[in-house]
């Protein structure tokens, strides 16, 4: 009897569901046998016909059999589990002698609907890649409509045609552009709805709910309770019959009706048996106020994860543990689930926050500078709903139009990168990074500074990053309140030179450009603000307008507010802030739906101004277009990546630095060529590349990792003649011994701008990209610029101005910046079709209007993990 294949346990995952919840997702095993029989049992005879084109109510022995027992290459089958119930299955059986293969789905009847069989299909699709098959192939009966959805929803090619009455599919799984963004579109609108169970949810258990007022149970009860629920609330208690006057629950298996989230409040050792009863009631999401687990220590932390995927397999997403809770201000929910005693005043910003008590803080300020918050969720520990799971679900919420993010570390920052632009484009986002930029286990370069990660991700992500809470409720202020501005033009007016002059200062300070200030005299009344301020708009000269009230003798801080406000409404009003030198207490220029952002010093409106137009002209300009590669050239490419990884220059770790000729050859793929150069293997091989390339020439030495313009460093540069190559050779190879050989000869570049560029593939970020001074000019210019990928065009010329290296261009002419983008996205395309590529160095690259001459470069391959799953269906 042949050996059982071994079962690929890589595969299994916990992946987000179409309506929110989530589903464990791994391959068949011999020992699902008995899931597949109490599957099949509770299927109705119509969707048993729609899968097996015959009735089938029983399943033979031999149908179990080759059900449960694949060879997980020709033939696959993943199963999706809820709990220890199966509640779907996919597979293929590849054709015979073909390259084809047959697919087939079946999916629990009280399951449909919930985007089950288009997860199982995109892991089939990634499995049947990886074992080199080329498409699917099913039959399907006209009457399936559900299954003929599946199909035409993936978003991979699919034709179809009708024949002796069966509908005949032929299905592509290659992950083209559409399908990718059809897998991702999916997979965002997953993780909104999994928030939304949480943060909208119709009836609550609080399970820990005690009868002693200074319980966290008790507090969460009762603010629930006291802020006017707009569900049902039940006390959970093992030892009361009432709790808050209200009937108490042992267990929430006793709870009468359905359960749409839990809030538990229970000791740590005790949060797992709630939760598997959870499981058992079919609650869809929870809240784990306890503490105890990755907070406390290493046990901790192992009794966490295994919560996690406890809960994950049972279809429940999870907030914390050691969370402080979540808040909905919505008039539709009025959710109020936590045990602080704060009072949002419901608005349009949504707040997340790592840490409970700050979070706890920044409601509380809100309040006081009057901004209101829509949604707040402290996520604790971060164990499953993260920020980014936040973030996905305020770009779609109606009911937010602000973020505010209090971060002390990115979670998966390459996700966040994605999601936090998506929602920028749409909606501003305003953190507060504290802490180290990069968390401890982040292995940084060597030689980049500390901040650079978290600086490189908020910049390219649009997110407007700030340094304290005061600068977030500042900005906040007037994003919430006031339209973005559609450049950097300000208008002062005021009625003090003294005050205007600290303006006009600040602005420029922030970037911003002040027109001269609109001066009133001490002497202007009230409504002279309000005509200043029309005759302002009128004119439309200037982008936003800082208003300064400075009190005489007499203060009228209630009137100028009310003539500001009234200005604020013209119908060609700009962005609007006022300072009320002295005013304290409640905001005069808050009032009849209207508030105008108010700020204690000229200072402080400046630096929010600034911030929020470098957000607005981040917002509008042009997101670019990427690079594409040919894909034959590509596949080409590829397969000598594998040849090279698959030979005997590879070291212990399996990685693999490419000669000079088969960078060059592997470059090709993406249009880039470094300068003509040749191996040569001794003095006289060198002589004759030196003539084929014409002089002059420059000679290298390959074995040195870095090369510095002198002949000790492994370059001899501008060499005329034959002798002159001799004579360079000779001195070269005993300086240097054998890492002269092979010997490099190149044709001279031209000179120009000479920068570094390099890629090195971080085990977190993925592919970071560098732009830094090369050469003789890494001695006058210091500084390197950074930014993540995918790079598009329009990125990469943000990417220069944002260097110290935009200067030397503009000295090259306008033809040289052309070329550096055109190197910068071809190098970025690259590195992210080929994940062999572990980095790539080339320095110097002297640029010229119209070339960016590649005169040294150094790649390094090493495998790749296997990545060919759909990761955003993974939690």
């Amino acid at each position: 009897m042949p050996d059982e294949p071994a079962y690929p346990a890589r595969w299994e995952a916990e992946v987000i569901l179409s309506d929110g919840g989530t589903m464990a997702v791994r391959p068949i095993r011999p020992d699902d046998a008995e899931r597949i029989v109490r599957f099949h049992e509770r299927q109705s005879p119509e969707s048993i016909y729609f899968r097996f084109f015959s009735p089938r109510p029983r399943l033979s022995e031999r149908d179990l059999e080759r059900f449960t027992h694949v060879d997980y290459v020709d033939r696959m089958a993943f199963v999706g589990l809820l709990g220890d119930e199966l509640v779907g299955v996919a597979r293929y059986d590849r054709h015979r002698a073909r390259s084809d293969a047959e697919v087939a789905f079946f999916i629990d009847d009280e399951h449909h609907g919930r985007g089950m069989a288009t997860v199982l299909l995109e892991y089939l699709a990634a499995a049947a890649r990886e074992a080199g098959i080329s498409g699917f192939t099913a039959s399907v009966l006209p009457q399936n409509r559900k299954m003929l959805g599946v199909f035409t929803q993936a978003g991979f090619t699919a034709n179809s045609h009708y024949e002796d009455g069966v509908i005949e599919v032929e299905l592509g799984i290659e992950p083209t552009p559409e399908a990718l963004a059809a897998i991702e579109e999916r997979a965002g609108t997953a993780e909104a709805r999994s928030v939304q169970r949480i943060l909208a949810p119709g009836s609550i258990a609080v399970v820990g709910a005690s009868r002693e007022p200074l319980t966290i149970g008790h507090q969460v009860f009762r603010h629930l309770v006291s802020r006017g629920f707009a569900g049902t609330v039940y006390p959970v208690n093992r030892s009361a019959s009432h709790v808050g006057s209200v009937r108490a629950w042992a267990s929430v298996l006793d709870v009468p009706g359905e359960l749409d989230l839990a809030v538990i409040c229970v000791p740590a050792d005790e949060v797992l048996r709630v939760v598997e009863e959870c499981a058992v009631k079919r609650v869809q999401a929870l809240v784990v106020m306890s503490s105890g687990f990755a907070d406390r220590d290493e046990a901790g932390e192992r009794a966490e994860e295994e919560l996690v995927s406890y809960a994950r397999r049972h279809g429940m997403r999870l907030v914390g543990p050691n969370a402080l809770g979540v808040i909905n201000t919505g008039p539709d929910v009025r959710m109020h689930a936590t045990f602080v005693d704060v009072a949002p005043i419901p608005g349009r910003i949504g707040l997340m926050a790592q840490s409970g008590v700050i979070g706890a803080a920044i409601i509380d300020g809100a309040r006081h500078v009057g901004l209101g918050i829509s949604s707040f969720v402290a996520v604790g520990n971060k164990a499953d709903v993260s920020g980014n799971d936040l973030l996905r679900y305020w770009q779609d919420d109606p009911n937010t139009d602000v973020a505010m993010l209090y971060l002390e570390s990115f979670g998966n920052p390459a996700k966040f990168s994605r999601t936090a632009r998506a929602l920028s484009r749409v909606k501003p986002v305003v953190a507060v990074k504290v802490g180290d930029a990069a968390d401890s286990h982040w292995e940084e370069p060597e030689g980049w500074p500390s901040h650079a990660t978290a600086t490189a991700l908020l910049d390219q992500t649009g997110v407007i990053r700030v340094d304290n809470l005061t600068q977030m409720f500042h900005t906040a202020g007037v994003l919430a309140h006031q339209p973005l501005p559609s450049g950097r033009r300000v208008a002062v007016v005021t009625n003090s030179w003294g005050p205007a002059w600290l303006a006009v200062d600040a602005l420029k300070a922030n970037g911003l450009e002040p027109a001269d200030p609109v001066d009133l005299s001490n002497a202007a009344e009230p409504d002279h603000f309000r005509a200043a301020l029309d005759s302002v708009y009128d004119a439309g000269d200037v982008d936003a307008v800082l208003v300064i009230y400075a009190p005489g003798v007499a203060t009228h801080y209630q009137r100028v507010g009310a003539a500001i406000r009234a200005a604020a409404t013209h119908p060609r009003a700009t962005t609007t802030v006022a300072v009320l030198l002295g005013q304290h207490g409640p905001s005069p220029l808050a009032a009849d739906g209207v508030r105008v952002p108010q700020f204690p010093f000229p200072e402080e409106a400046a630096m929010a101004l600034g911030r929020v137009a470098t957000y607005a002209a981040w917002r509008a300009q042009p997101e670019g277009a990427l690079h594409d590669l040919d894909d034959d050239r590509l596949a080409a490419a590829r397969a000598r990546v594998a040849a090279w990884l698959d030979d005997d220059a590879t070291d212990e770790r399996g990685r693999r630095v490419l000669d000079p000729l088969e960078a060059a050859e592997l470059l090709a793929v993406a249009g880039l060529r470094p300068v003509d150069q040749r191996l040569a293997a001794d003095l006289d091989a060198a002589v004759a590349a030196a003539r084929e390339l014409g002089y002059p020439v420059a000679l290298k030495a390959s074995g040195l990792e870095r090369l510095n313009k002198t002949e000790a460093g492994g370059v001899s540069l501008d060499v005329h003649g034959d002798e002159e190559v001799r004579d360079a050779y000779n001195r070269m190879v005993e300086l240097l011994g054998d890492a002269m050989h092979p010997a490099v000869v190149q044709a001279m570049a031209p000179e120009g701008a000479e920068l570094r560029v390099g890629l090195h593939r971080h085990q977190v970020l993925g592919d970071v990209l560098t732009l830094g001074p090369g050469g003789a000019a890494a001695e006058r210019i210091s500084g390197e610029c950074l930014r993540l990928l995918p790079l598009s065009d329009a990125e990469a010329e943000r990417m220069i101005d944002a260097s110290a290296l935009a200067p030397l261009l503009d000295e090259q002419g306008p033809g040289a910046r052309t070329a550096l983008v055109d190197l910068l996205v071809r190098l970025a395309a690259l590195a992210d079709a080929v994940p062999e590529i572990a980095s790539v160095r080339l320095n110097p690259v002297l640029v010229v209007p119209g070339s960016a001459a590649i005169t040294d470069v150094r790649i390094t391959l090493q495998p790749a993990i296997p990545d060919t799953r759909p990761p955003v269906r993974r939690l």
